[in-house]
């Protein structure tokens, strides 16, 4: 089908997508995976080897501290696997707010992950997980067999040391992607759904639960051309932009870092290679963020962070 250019929607909108004041630093520590998701934008996986090394991590720490950053948020791949994943944290958390690690939980599991676990707590890191669903069958469709006990395992021991208890000052966030070519429940609604399921079936507790739509990018895109559900998904995406949701994008207040120190306006431009404001440039080369009023690249792609309720 054809797609009218994202830009020139925003045009017909009359809506200028520029930066507000950007406070949160994405790190992506590498696309190492013990994971081969179905949806993942990246081609995340075992055999990766964009994998951030200790002299990019310590350009990454001081440009966090020259700009000032009120959050990382440190993603992957599974993070959790990058040998430099503790460094990196212990180096940020005496002068960074707040800092987020997304898991996909089955990472955390291993046994020799047990000090990472414990470095989360010590530092106060907000972990954010995902849970693509509460059904066992669709969970792993979307990320494997044996995902979601793992994932139940994980998500009680976090439980067991703080994390998601009221008052315990540890936050644990859920996400949920759809598993298939469709956009998400209503993100309420969701979360009145997994709130008392989880508890009442595993005994799990969380602070707060996400869904995005998934975005046509890497293998989600492959499987949907494969599948034959790449044009409808692309027209129900169009269909349901919601302008009012352009506000609220991540990328007004977020630039992301590659595991090779370079710059984007967000990981989903981070997985098509389009740099911040269309040049390449590394961390080392910067003294802090864009200022407020300047552009962020766009492309296509763009629609399932519009869609519905979109990425905020």
């Amino acid at each position: 089908m054809s797609v009218p250019l994202f830009s020139n929607t925003l045009k017909l909108q009359g809506i200028e997508l520029v930066r507000a004041e950007t406070h949160t630093l994405q790190v992506n520590v590498g696309l190492l995976c013990n994971q081969t998701c179905r949806h993942c934008h990246l081609e995340a996986g075992p055999g990766c080897r964009e994998v951030m090394n200790g002299e990019t991590v310590v350009e990454v720490v001081d440009f966090a501290r020259r700009g000032g950053y009120n959050t990382i948020d440190i993603t992957g791949g599974a993070p959790e696997l990058n040998p430099h994943i503790q460094d990196l944290i212990l180096k940020l958390s005496p002068f960074v707010p707040i800092i987020m690690l997304r898991s996909n939980l089955t990472a955390l599991a291993d046994v020799e992950r047990n000090s990472l676990t414990e470095l989360c707590k010590a530092c106060r890191v907000v972990i954010v997980a995902s849970l693509p669903s509460l059904s066992i069958g669709q969970t792993e469709a979307q990320r494997g067999r044996g995902v979601f006990e793992k994932s139940i395992d994980t998500l009680r021991k976090l439980n067991a040391i703080g994390y998601g208890q009221a008052g315990s000052g540890l936050e644990l966030h859920l996400v949920s992607n759809p598993t298939g070519a469709f956009l998400p429940a209503s993100q309420t609604q969701a979360e009145r759904r997994f709130r008392p399921d989880l508890e009442k079936k595993w005994g799990v507790v969380f602070n707060h639960l996400y869904t995005f739509a998934n975005v046509p990018l890497g293998r989600f895109r492959q499987w949907l051309v494969a599948s034959g559900n790449f044009e409808n998904y692309l027209k129900r995406l169009v269909e349901n932009f919601n302008p009012c949701a352009v506000t609220g994008l991540m990328c007004r207040t977020l630039v992301s870092v590659s595991w090779d120190g370079y710059l984007f306006d967000c990981d989903f431009n981070l997985a098509s290679g389009l740099f911040l404001a269309g040049r390449k440039v590394h961390v080392s080369e910067v003294e802090g963020p864009p200022p407020p009023g300047s552009p962020i690249t766009v492309s296509d792609h763009c629609y399932a962070c519009t869609a519905g309720a979109g990425f905020t």
